[in-house]
């Protein structure tokens, strides 16, 4: 006995360790910031780089794509050439391509180096998660560590447009890139001062051709459905859409072939963990959906500053972490299947609010759908993260958690391609050029809502003023189409969820807190 609790006593984290875990939140925020932190700055990104309406789908949605086909790669990595290594390496290099993309003078070149931020984004996320689990050697310590961490993804998320907001109100678009800087230098001090290198000796090899067919179902499947909201359904979009099809079955063939794959999909069996994985994915696609549309309307048909549009958004940012800690509290006294189906419900709410009130939709009913959004969202998030960790066996936390954040930046990718996709398909489709405008003006206006005003803006006279209101019409109608297939996607969530957790909860325990005290038995 005495011998257990010295063992105990010694293997508990201290001082160092926690103020190591507060220097390894840093990425944790930065990635989950640079999700959401562009919605602000679409509108005067659209005005400087004149993208196209897909080339402005990708501008958001590359750097989740790239992220979400490496994040569990790059954990193998990790776990072969050195955690602290590479998390370092990635650090240095999300830094110099952010501030690639501050001063991009293109948009090719601002896609590329968004890319490239995924890219070294993808080194930040799992080496933080396999470093804390060394830091954090006691169970009750790791599990709280580990909380703590995955919380930051839904601050990050939350604040992201606010501090956008904030940062455009005084700076140029490119700033919101350079913000990577302040939150990086302290961490590529302090990491090699409090946090030693780990590694693991039996880790397997890189799968490279497990990458590739990751990368080949991802990309393409976002590309068509970018291509069919901006040109319709034809042979280019069917066949991407076949290719990642191909790939698709291909890379599930060989995960389950291979000795050692780098997505263990035998976890996806498990009824709470692949509910957990579900919800945790259309909880980001409604909160990037949801943003893409909305900062746009309060700055180019409200007539917002950046700075007046993220004020509207901080009762919602401050909803969504309150919400997520206190669920953690409500799931003592109430099944968290139930809090789950209620927050995807609040959701849904959302959504159907915005889609019913339309064009005619105030800035306080704005600010009252975000906050109930934002309070839905926060608790699904923590409560489903914490599901799929919790019902994961111990041996496979780590592969639990590489699941876990790759659906959180796939959810990032299909918020923008689906919904925002869907918002592009009904304004080009839906905006009338009025007559007194040129041929290529009326392309260029065709494409976004930016687009359009800077025409307008360049026209003048009662043509600009028409184009203006033809465009904003158009916009407001995509926002209604847009906020209607958002609210019908949760509210499949929500049904799913109640099916799968709460009215099959007679086949056997699903909740992660039945699951916590069995491993603590």
């Amino acid at each position: 006995m005495a011998m257990s609790t010295i063992q105990t006593q010694t293997s508990r984290a201290g001082v160092r360790e926690w103020i190591a875990l507060a220097v390894l939140m840093l990425p944790v925020l930065l990635v989950a910031i640079d999700n959401t932190v562009l919605a602000f700055a679409l509108p005067e990104i659209a005005g400087a780089l004149e993208p196209t309406g897909a080339q402005q789908l990708w501008i958001v949605d590359v750097y989740p794509l790239v992220l979400a086909g490496l994040l569990v790669p790059m954990g193998v990595l990790g776990d072969r050439f050195g955690r602290r290594r590479l998390l370092l390496i990635g650090a240095v290099g999300f830094g110099v391509v952010s501030v690639l993309c501050a001063f991009a003078p293109t948009a090719e070149l601002l896609i590329a180096g968004r890319a490239l931020q995924g890219l070294f984004g993808a080194t930040l996320m799992p080496s933080t998660m396999s470093l804390l689990r060394s830091l954090f050697v006691d169970r009750v310590q790791r599990r709280l560590a580990i909380a703590i961490w995955a919380t930051g993804f839904s601050v990050g998320s939350a604040v992201g447009p606010a501090v956008g907001g904030l940062l455009l109100a005084h700076f140029w678009w490119g700033s919101i890139f350079l913000l990577a800087i302040p939150l990086l230098l302290p961490m590529l001090v302090l990491v090699p001062l409090l946090v030693r290198e780990s590694r693991d000796p039996k880790a397997p090899k890189v799968d490279l051709v497990g990458i590739v067919l990751a990368m080949l179902t991802l990309t393409p499947l976002a590309a068509a459905v970018k291509h069919v909201a901006t040109d319709g359904v034809d042979a280019v979009a069917i066949g991407l859409a076949a290719l990642a099809t191909a790939s698709g079955v291909l890379f599930v063939r060989r995960m389950q072939r291979v000795e050692h794959p780098m997505l263990d999909l035998a976890l996806l069996r498990d009824r709470a963990f692949s509910t957990g994985v579900l919800v945790n994915l259309l909880s980001v696609v409604a909160l990037v959906g949801f943003l893409f549309f909305l900062t746009q309307h309060l700055q180019l048909v409200v007539g917002m500053s950046t700075l007046e549009a993220a004020l509207v958004l901080l009762p919602g940012t401050a909803a969504m972490i309150v919400a997520g800690l206190g669920s953690v509290r409500l799931v003592r006294r109430i099944r968290q299947e139930v809090v789950m189906v209620g927050a995807l419900v609040a959701s849904t709410i959302a959504y159907v609010t915005v889609a019913v009130l339309g064009a005619d939709i105030s800035v306080a009913a704005i600010a009252a759908a975000f906050a109930l959004l934002g309070a839905g969202i926060g608790a699904a998030e923590t409560l489903s993260n914490d599901l799929v960790l919790a019902s994961a066996p111990v041996d496979k936390a780590g592969a639990a958690a590489g699941v876990s954040e790759t659906a959180y930046e796939l959810g990032a990718v299909l918020g923008t391609a689906v919904l925002g996709g869907i918002l592009t398909s009904v304004y080009q489709s839906t905006l009338v050029v009025p007559s007194g405008i040129a041929a290529d003006d009326a392309a260029r206006a065709g494409e976004t809502l930016s687009g359009a005003l800077h025409v307008s803006d360049a026209v003048g006279g009662e043509a600009g003023l028409a184009l203006a209101e033809a465009a904003r019409h158009a916009f407001d109608a995509g926002v209604v189409w847009t906020a209607g297939a958002g609210a019908v996607l949760i509210a499949s969530a929500a049904v799913l969820t109640w099916w799968r957790l709460v009215r099959g909860r007679s086949g056997g325990p699903t909740t992660a807190a039945v699951a916590i005290a069995a491993a603590e038995r």
